[in-house]
C-alpha cells in the first residue's frame, strides 16, 4: 500500500470515529449580521427626510418677507400653517425625543431629551398663544430646533458608526461557506450557520477557515493575522488548533468542527469589544452624575432667565425666546457621547491589532500603573521547557525512565520536558502517584519510592543532595530549573530544564523601564534561577519561590506600595490577574484564557503589554479631551444664552456641533500610533 493510500486510510479511520460523534444539534448562533449602528443610522436618516420636507415650507414661510419682500399669507393663518406643518416634525419625527424628555421631568429623572423636549414645547406652545394674545409666535423655531436636533443626531450615528467600523470589519471576518466531509466521503458545499460540531471540514489553500476546530489531516501555514496581529503565518500539522476566519494558506487541511457560533474565538472577540464598548469608566459615571445635576440646574436657570428678562425687560417674547435658546444650547449630549465613543475606537483598533480590552475601567486605571508583576514561564519564555543538562550517579537511560514513568502522569510544561527527552516506548507502572504542588511529584515503581523536585521537596522529605550540590549550583547559574530524583530516600541525579526567553521579552522591558515602570518577575523557581533569568530579560526585582496560590498575596503586598498590573498567561495566574489593578492575560489561539485579565493579548507576544498600555493611556486621554470640550462648551454658551445674544435656531445649531466635534475628536485616535 503506498504511503497515500495509508493516509487516506487512516483519514477515513478518523473520519468514522468523529464523523456525528455527538448527536446533530441546533447551532446557537452568534448573530452579528447586522450591526446596531446600521439600524440607528436608518432610523435617524427618515426621520431627517421626514422632518426637513415639514421645515422647509416653514422656512419659505418665515423668511419670504425678509428675503424675497413678499407676505405670502396674513399672520394669523401664517401662524395656523407653522403650527400645521410644526406638528408632525415634534409630534411624529420627534416624539421619541419628546417622549423620553417628558418622561424624565415627571419622574424626576433628568437627562439630555428633558432640555430639548422642554424647549420645542415651550417654542411650540407659543404659536398657540400668539392665536389668542400679542404673544411673538415661535412654533416656527420650535420645528427648526427639532429639525436640527434629529440632524445632529444623524450625523452624531453615521460618525458612531464609523467609530465603530472596527467592529464591523470583524464581522466581515467570518467566513461565509464551509465544505463538509459526508459520510459517503462526498464535499458538500453549505452555509457557515449549518455547521455541527464534530463535522469534518475540508479547507483549501487561500480558503477561510469556516470555524474553530482541531486538524486531522494535513499540514499547511495559517493566517492567522487577524487574532494575533502578527504578519507571520503559523504552521499547522495534525492535532493543531486552529481559529475560524483565518485564512488557509498553502496545503489542505482536514478539520474537525470543535466550536461554533457563539463559542468561536472571532465571536468572543466581538462580544468583548462591544462589552468594552458599552462599559462605563469610572470618569463616565462621575460625568453622569454631573450630568444628572446640570439639566435640572439648567432648568432652574432657565426659569430664572425667563422671569428675570420678563421683569426688567418687559419683554414676555423675548423672555420666552432666550429661555429657550438657554435650555437648547445647554443640553448635555457631548457629555453623553465624549467616553464611550472613544471607548468604541480605542476598543477596536485593540481588537484589529491582538488586544482585547474586556473592562473599559483598565484604560483609566493603567495610568495609575507602577508596578508591572510579569510571571515567568509562558509569559517572559516560550512556555515549553526543554531538557537542558543531566547529572547522574546512576545509568543516564534508567534515571530518564524512571523520571519520566512519573512524569507522564503529570500536566506541568516541565514535567512534558522531560518525558519528550526520555522517548520511550514502554513506560514503568506507577502507583501512589502524587503532585506535591509547586514542589514536585512522588510516587512507587515497583517496591521503590521515587521522589521528583526541587530543594525545598527534598528538604521536606528530609533527602540529602550533597553529592550534586555544585551541578546544581552550575544549572541553577545559568538560569536552569533543576530537578531532582531520588530513589528510596536517596538523590541519584538531576535533570535541568531551560525555557528559552521568547524573541521580544528584553525589548519589551526595556520599554517598559524606559517609560518609568518598575518591573518585577515572580516565579516558583528558587531565586538564583530567577535572578539568572531576570538579569538576561533585563528585569531588576524578583520574587521568588512563589507557589501559585501564593501569587496573589504576592501582587496584594506590592499594592500597598502602588497601583499594579500583573502580566501572566491567564489560566494559573487567574487568581493573580484578579487581584492586581490591572490583569494583563497573554493567550494565543483558542486556548486563550478570555475570563482572566482586564486586556486579553491574542498574541503571545511581550511588545503586546506595551501596546496595550499604550492604546489604554491614548484611549483615556481622548476621554478627557471630549470631556474637557463637552464642559468647556456649555460654560461659554450659556453665559451668551442667558445674555440673549443667540437665536433658539442657532443654539440648536451650535449643540449638534459640539455633539459632531466630540465623536471627530474620537475617531482622530486612530492616527495615533501605539
Amino acid at each position: 500500500m503506498s504511503k497515500m493510500n495509508q493516509d487516506t486510510g487512516k483519514l477515513e479511520e478518523n473520519i468514522e470515529i468523529h464523523m456525528h460523534e455527538h448527536e446533530q444539534q441546533d447551532s446557537d448562533e452568534h448573530h452579528h449580521d447586522k450591526p446596531v449602528e446600521d439600524d440607528e443610522i436608518k432610523d435617524w436618516q427618515k426621520k431627517l427626510v421626514g422632518a426637513w420636507v415639514f421645515v422647509v415650507p416653514i422656512a419659505f414661510f418665515m423668511f419670504s418677507e425678509r428675503i424675497f419682500g413678499i407676505k405670502p399669507v396674513s399672520e394669523i393663518f401664517m401662524t395656523i400653517l407653522l403650527l400645521f406643518f410644526g406638528f408632525p416634525v415634534i409630534f411624529i419625527f420627534g416624539w421619541q425625543t419628546i417622549k423620553a424628555g417628558i418622561r424624565g421631568l415627571f419622574t424626576f429623572y433628568f437627562n439630555m431629551d428633558s432640555l430639548i423636549a422642554l424647549g420645542t414645547l415651550v417654542a411650540y406652545l407659543t404659536g398657540i398663544l400668539s392665536l389668542f394674545s400679542s404673544i411673538q409666535d415661535y412654533s416656527g423655531v420650535s420645528s427648526m430646533i427639532m429639525a436640527f436636533y434629529i440632524t445632529g443626531k444623524y450625523v452624531e450615528a453615521r460618525a458612531r458608526g464609523k467609530a465603530s467600523q472596527e467592529i464591523k470589519k470583524l464581522m466581515e471576518l467570518g467566513a461565509k461557506k464551509a465544505r463538509i466531509l459526508r459520510k459517503n466521503r462526498e464535499e458538500a458545499e453549505i452555509d457557515v450557520n449549518g455547521i455541527k460540531i464534530g463535522d469534518i471540514l475540508v479547507v483549501r489553500p487561500g480558503e477561510k477557515i469556516p470555524t474553530d476546530g482541531i486538524v486531522l489531516k494535513g499540514e499547511s501555514s495559517v493566517d492567522e493575522s487577524m487574532v494575533t496581529g502578527e504578519s507571520l503565518p503559523v504552521d499547522k500539522t495534525k492535532g493543531g488548533n486552529v481559529i475560524g476566519s483565518t485564512i488557509n494558506q498553502d496545503g489542505i487541511l482536514y478539520i474537525k468542527a470543535t466550536k461554533i457560533g457563539k463559542d468561536t474565538f472571532l465571536a468572543n472577540i466581538i462580544r468583548l469589544v462591544e462589552e468594552a464598548s458599552s462599559e462605563k469608566v469610572p470618569i463616565q459615571v462621575l460625568a453622569d452624575k454631573i450630568t444628572g445635576i446640570f439639566v435640572p440646574s439648567i432648568l432652574i436657570l432657565a426659569i430664572i432667565t425667563f422671569a428675570a428678562w420678563a421683569l426688567f425687560f418687559s419683554s414676555l417674547s423675548k423672555a420666552i425666546a432666550v429661555g429657550v435658546s438657554v435650555l437648547v444650547i445647554a443640553c448635555p449630549c457631548a457629555l453623553g457621547l465624549a467616553t464611550p465613543t472613544a471607548l468604541m475606537v480605542g476598543s477596536g483598533m485593540g481588537a484589529k491589532r491582538g488586544i482585547l480590552i474586556r473592562k473599559g475601567e483598565a484604560m483609566q486605571t493603567m495610568r495609575k500603573v507602577k508596578y508591572i508583576i510579569f510571571d515567568k514561564t509562558g509569559t517572559i519564555t516560550k512556555g515549553k521547557p526543554e531538557v537542558s543538562g543531566i547529572e547522574s550517579n546512576v545509568k543516564e537511560n534508567y534515571l530518564l525512565e524512571i523520571a519520566s514513568s512519573l512524569e507522564k502522569l503529570s500536566e506541568h510544561p516541565i514535567a512534558h520536558a522531560i518525558v519528550e527527552k526520555a522517548n520511550i516506548k514502554k513506560y514503568r507502572e506507577v502507583k501512589n502517584f502524587k503532585i506535591l504542588r509547586g514542589r514536585g511529584i512522588e510516587g512507587k515503581i515497583g517496591k521503590k519510592t521515587v521522589v521528583i523536585g526541587n530543594r525545598n521537596l527534598m528538604a521536606e522529605k528530609k533527602i540529602s543532595v550533597d553529592a550534586f550540590e555544585d551541578a546544581i549550583d552550575n544549572f541553577e547559574s545559568g538560569g536552569k530549573t533543576t530537578m531532582i530524583v531520588s530513589e528510596d530516600s536517596k538523590a541519584i541525579g538531576v535533570i535541568a530544564v531551560s525555557d528559552a526567553l521568547k524573541e521580544d521579552s528584553r525589548e519589551a522591558v526595556a520599554l517598559l523601564r524606559n517609560s518609568g515602570y518598575e518591573t518585577v518577575m515572580i516565579t516558583g523557581d528558587n531565586e538564583k534561577t530567577a535572578n539568572a533569568i531576570a538579569r538576561e530579560v533585563g528585569i531588576t526585582s524578583v520574587i521568588a519561590n512563589v507557589l501559585p496560590e501564593n501569587k496573589a498575596r504576592k501582587v496584594q503586598e506590592l499594592q500597598q506600595k502602588g497601583f499594579v498590573a500583573f502580566v501572566g498567561d491567564g489560566i494559573n495566574d487567574a487568581p493573580a490577574l484578579k487581584q492586581s489593578n490591572v490583569g494583563i492575560a497573554m493567550g494565543t489561539g483558542t486556548d486563550i484564557a478570555i475570563e482572566s485579565g482586564d486586556i486579553i493579548l491574542a498574541r503571545g507576544s511581550l511588545t503586546g503589554v506595551v501596546h496595550a498600555i499604550n492604546l489604554s493611556k491614548a484611549t483615556f486621554r481622548k476621554i478627557k479631551q471630549n470631556l474637557f470640550w463637552a464642559f468647556a462648551y456649555n460654560t461659554i454658551a450659556i453665559p451668551i444664552a442667558v445674555a440673549g445674544i443667540l437665536n433658539p435656531v442657532f443654539a440648536e445649531i451650535a449643540m449638534a456641533l459640539s455633539s459632531i466635534t466630540v465623536v471627530t475628536n474620537a475617531n482622530l485616535l486612530r492616527n495615533k500610533k501605539i
